[in-house]
């Protein structure tokens, strides 16, 4: 029988330790918008086979993320689903300035359930409220969501606005709300193509123009407070690498920056 001798036990036991603080180490803390889970997810697992090094993510809304960014929130990096919420975490010197990027760029879309014969042009005068008949629209919230205010933006240029108003759903960001229509608690939703496409209980009806909102952008930044300069950059130089371009647009989204070397 092998006996461990208290020397030995501790050496391998500042072994490990040593370990899982090295793990520590190379491990980031994303802070990014709930529509892009599926595309992050795929490109966070390419990176640590990459790198050895890890992304973890917290997905959420981008105004409730850069909230608890403000608050103190441990994050390396931030990804949010318009510049409005960048800008507010850049404007209060939360943001390492020199490494902001608009990294994506996407759609919004009307969607239903995968076996609704709901049919719709989204143009000036459509009847939008008719279509949803006793139903609520489902949106994420319209007042600080991303998607909730290019959603809102729309319906209030091709005139919708005034008749969909009081009969929302809204939630607190767009996968909560995207999954509101594919359970069949709402007849329909306004959600980005790629949440469309990430969900087959769904269906896209209809695409908004896209001059009737302002442009759907995706900006991205390290972190003042990241304790993890050099990981929290190398992944984002990562989400703008080729390998990333191909998983992100594998999900629908627009690629807005040049490819650097992976």
């Amino acid at each position: 029988m092998r006996i461990f001798r208290p020397a030995y036990l501790l050496v391998i036991l500042v072994a490990l330790l040593v370990s899982g603080l090295a793990r520590a180490d190379d491990r980031i803390t994303v802070f990014a918008a709930a529509s892009l889970k599926n595309a992050l997810d795929a490109i966070a697992l390419e990176w640590k086979a990459d790198s050895g090094n890890e992304a973890v993510i917290s997905y959420a809304g981008s105004s409730a993320l850069a909230k608890q960014i403000e608050q103190g929130a441990p994050a390396d990096l931030f990804i949010s689903a318009d510049l409005d919420w960048m800008a507010y975490l850049s404007e209060k010197d939360l943001t390492r300035k020199a490494t902001e990027v608009r990294l994506l760029g996407n759609r919004i879309v009307l969607v239903a359930a995968e076996g609704s014969p709901a049919e719709a042009t989204l143009a000036a005068g459509f009847d939008l409220a008719g279509l949803l008949g006793d139903g609520r629209l489902s949106m994420a919230n319209v007042d600080s969501v991303p998607a909730g205010k290019y959603g809102k933006a729309s319906l209030e240029a091709l005139g919708m606005w005034d008749g969909v108003k009081d009969r929302l759903a809204q939630a607190e960001n767009v996968r909560a709300a995207l999954a509101l229509v594919s359970t069949g608690e709402a007849p329909l939703g306004i959600v980005y193509q790629t949440d469309a496409a990430a969900d087959p209980k769904v269906r896209i009806v209809a695409a908004f123009p896209e001059d009737s909102h302002p442009p759907i952008v995706y900006p991205a930044a390290v972190l003042a407070d990241s304790a993890k300069d050099a990981a929290a950059s190398g992944f984002l130089a990562f989400l703008q690498s080729d390998k990333a371009r191909v998983l992100f647009e594998a999900q629908g989204f627009t690629v807005l920056t040049p490819p650097v070397s992976n």
